[in-house]
């Protein structure tokens, strides 16, 4: 096939020395499957996206700080009727995170979530008492990378508000009650291909930190997902990232269930170099899909 590799136009900041550059991993192993492959910016007006038999989002690390570019970047693939994976529409649903609201309403267990409309009032010491805790996450609605994400203590809460009320003028903003399962024993990542399991991490953040991404410093240990776990995750991908290349199911285990935090459709790292066969099986879901 011929492949187009969707990146932005920098990934230095999200590089660690705990990981292998992905998309180079990928890149190689598509090549030596015979596959003509080509890393290709999303915000350059010079591609022609109709070269490609399929367009493959990878790594468009940027979006969430040019949304509307982005959203008008989806709606032109729509328009061109460029074959592409994930799908336009099911990554435009997955850009904001208010699509866990859709989930919610469908039965799925996610972290309990306030949500704050860009320019509404901010009464940070109400959303301890709504969301029954004493520390809270706050990040934006469109967000990526833990940008603008941080924990709030009812210590902090008055320190804090008026650098929240100035980001809340710019943008809508979550607010969820800190799962302390994070730092207790990780946040589980489930990754699947073409609907079908793959492989799973357990991620940890830091000591003293409860951001698990890896270039913050977060660790990552290839595990066997937890059958419960599994069957949770199986269920969401089943019904939520419908013709979808890849997927990744983000949670904690709460009292034996699945805690949603998030599901990634856009542009996750998916731990490729984790576990044996992942690669194999990636193309495979993109063989079958195209």
């Amino acid at each position: 096939m011929n492949i187009a590799l969707v990146t932005c136009e920098s990934l230095a900041q999200y590089a660690a020395p705990n990981v292998e550059d992905e998309d180079s991993l990928l890149t190689n192993y598509l090549r030596q499957q015979g596959h003509s492959v080509e890393p290709r910016v999303w915000t350059n007006p010079a591609v022609d996206w109709l070269r490609y038999d399929v367009v493959v989002v990878k790594s468009p690390w940027d979006y969430f700080d040019r949304v509307d570019e982005f959203y008008q970047w989806l709606a032109h693939m729509q328009q061109l009727g460029v074959r592409m994976l994930n799908p336009a529409a099911v990554v435009r649903w997955n850009a904001n995170k208010k699509y866990l609201l859709d989930m919610e309403r469908e039965g799925v267990r996610i972290v309990p979530t306030q949500w704050l409309t860009r320019g509404s009032e901010l009464v940070v010491e109400d959303l301890f008492e709504q969301l029954g805790s004493e520390q809270l996450v706050v990040k934006p609605a469109v967000s990526g990378g833990a940008k603008n994400t941080f924990a709030l203590t009812r210590q902090e809460s008055a320190i804090r508000q008026p650098e929240l009320r100035e980001l809340l003028r710019h943008e809508d903003f979550l607010v969820q009650p800190f799962q302390p399962e994070i730092q207790a024993e990780g946040e589980w990542s489930l990754i699947y291909f073409g609907g079908e399991y793959s492989h799973c991490v357990l991620k940890t953040p830091k000591s003293g930190d409860f951001r698990v991404q890896h270039y913050l410093g977060g660790g990552i240990e290839p595990r066997e997902a937890p059958a419960h776990l599994r069957r949770a995750a199986d269920d969401i991908i089943k019904r939520f990232a419908p013709g979808c290349l890849y997927a990744r199911v983000d949670g904690v285990d709460a009292a034996g269930q699945l805690l949603l935090m998030e599901l990634e459709l856009i542009e996750p790292f998916l731990y490729l170099a984790s576990a044996e066969g992942t690669l194999a099986r990636y193309e495979a879901a993109l063989k079958q899909l195209c």
